[in-house]
């Protein structure tokens, strides 16, 4: 709005003052650019408009929530219900994994839900994927949660788990649900084993 209100107060003006005056609006709208950005963050988008309607009882309490994420993407080989797995994540959600590479360098890679989603689906269509969590930290204040939770990963139930880690879980809740806003995680390999304060 205020943008749009200096560009059309712009006058017919001699051709000896243009320069001048293009100098002074450029100005101007390069000092009205950090209002313009402010008035949009206090406008953020509507969860609901970004995402699928979720299952009330997989939001109502943060241990719900933590357990219908391991869910969502286990199972046999075949596809997920990502529509569930989308309705967890609030619009702008990350899933981080890290990684450490053969020389020691580590990384991690942003992923939104979508993109977790379309890379996660040819994985999922010829293999069986169960993930469940082995012991839970949270800590919960007002409207923020964090959980620390270490998993394990099988192939299929029963089996011995091919993979272990930990997922760092950050929550928020709007006053009516828990939402999933970052979930960054580390995996187990044999210079790093998880603690065993972590294990229980």
């Amino acid at each position: 709005m205020l943008i749009a209100a200096l560009v059309s107060s712009v006058k017919v003006i001699p051709m000896k003052n243009a320069f001048k005056y293009c100098a002074r609006v450029v100005l101007v709208l390069l000092l009205a650019a950090p209002f313009s950005s402010l008035s949009a963050q206090n406008n953020p988008s509507t969860p609901a408009a970004a995402s699928p309607q979720a299952n009330p009882s997989d939001v109502d309490s943060v241990e719900h929530l933590i357990a219908a994420v391991y869910d969502v993407i286990s199972g046999p080989a075949g596809p997920r219900n990502w529509d569930r797995f989308r309705s967890m994540f609030y619009p702008g959600a990350r899933l981080i994994p890290s990684h450490r590479d053969e020389s020691g360098k580590i990384s991690a890679n942003s992923l939104t839900a979508d993109q977790y989603a379309d890379r996660a689906k040819a994985f999922f269509d010829k293999d069986g994927f169960f993930e469940a969590a082995v012991a839970n930290r949270i800590e919960i204040w007002d409207h923020i949660a964090h959980v620390w939770s270490t998993y394990e990963s099988r192939h299929a139930k029963g089996e011995k788990p091919f993979a272990r880690g930990i997922n760092s879980f950050q929550l928020l809740y709007d006053g009516s649900r828990w939402w999933v806003l970052t979930i960054y995680w580390e995996g187990e390999d044999p210079g790093h084993s998880i603690p065993e304060k972590y294990l229980k």
